[in-house]
């Protein structure tokens, strides 16, 4: 589910990424290198036009140039969607610098690929995080050219499956659409807030908020209280920015006494829907920040929301007849 100022909904807000369940098929496969070379073209401009596939057996490369290959593929986790390893080689002749220049083009890449969002030529989008490099610098024995590999993982979000009538009326958590509506009205316009999952088509600067967790606990005799937690990913395109919206939410919630969310049950318990006895509100328990996680995979913002519930009575037959014997006095 998405909400941005222009109030898209969930599902719906998803662009398609065709695919079939066990992962993007071989057509977005290539919207996405396509859209890694002319990224790597634009950021280093020596490769214009050299940003090819792996060469083909007995084909001598000539630098300067790049090659970028798709290695593993794994579903990573249900809000990032699947993983696609890419390795991507620079090329630089010994005369251009060699190793010095590799290590120059290497910090070209990690910089402008690292946590950055591309979107192919069908509006799908996807992020790219650096994953660190196993190889040291080599020469390649046939062109004499110095390279060395980088791994970055392309994180392509899940597309969703289409509504049928067995799973049409499953909503998100109003806890989330709560908090969802919350930061909407806390942030700019420029803002798209998402939940559970990240979109095929999500935008920047935009959030998404997930929950991770919850618990019951007894709250006296007739009360008990329920306890969720839930993580919140702040993705924007300047680390500043980044850290000045974490920073706005984990104050705001902390200052925040509670926070409207619809009852689920007010329709049916007989209370007047337009009275405050048809509302709940949940409380903020806790929020803290990483400035330092994985804004697309693992979040920023720790969050604790808690809500005190009246627990049902039981109701219990009353007595309709006492039998006795004359014995008993």
């Amino acid at each position: 589910m998405s909400i941005s100022h222009e109030a898209s909904s969930g599902a719906g807000s998803e662009q398609s990424h065709s695919g079939s369940s066990t992962g993007p098929n071989i057509r977005l496969s290539t919207r996405i290198k396509k859209t890694l070379k002319n990224k790597l073209t634009a950021l280093v401009p020596a490769w214009e036009g050299r940003v090819q596939d792996v060469p083909a057996s007995g084909e001598v490369l000539s630098g300067p140039c790049a090659v970028a290959a798709f290695a593993e593929e794994v579903p990573k986790s249900t809000w990032a969607g699947y993983r696609r390893i890419i390795k991507i080689s620079p090329y630089a002749r010994q005369e251009d610098g060699g190793a010095e220049q590799i290590e120059t083009w290497s910090a070209v890449l990690i910089a402008g690929l690292h946590q950055v969002r591309l979107e192919d030529e069908a509006g799908g989008a996807f992020t790219c995080i650096y994953l660190g490099s196993t190889d040291s610098e080599r020469m390649d024995t046939e062109s004499g050219l110095v390279t060395r590999s980088l791994r970055f993982g392309v994180y392509i979000p899940e597309p969703q499956r289409a509504s049928t009538s067995e799973n049409a009326a499953v909503t998100s958590d109003p806890w989330l659409a709560a908090l969802q509506r919350w930061t909407v009205n806390e942030l700019s316009a420029d803002y798209s807030v998402y939940t559970d999952r990240w979109p095929g088509g999500y935008t920047m600067p935009s959030i998404l908020w997930r929950l991770t967790g919850c618990s019951t606990a007894a709250a006296g005799t007739a009360a008990m209280e329920v306890r969720k937690q839930c993580v919140g990913h702040v993705l924007t395109d300047h680390t500043g920015l980044t850290e000045q919206t974490i920073s706005h939410l984990v104050k705001q919630l902390a200052l925040q006494s509670r926070i409207a969310v619809t009852s689920l049950s007010s329709e049916g318990d007989g209370a007047d829907s337009g009275g405050e006895s048809s509302m709940r509100y949940m409380t903020v328990d806790e929020a803290a920040a990483d400035l330092q996680a994985d804004a697309y995979l693992n979040g920023q913002i720790r969050l604790t929301l808690t809500q005190r519930m009246r627990r049902p009575v039981t109701s219990a037959p009353l007595m309709r007849e006492i039998h006795h014997t004359k014995g008993i006095q």
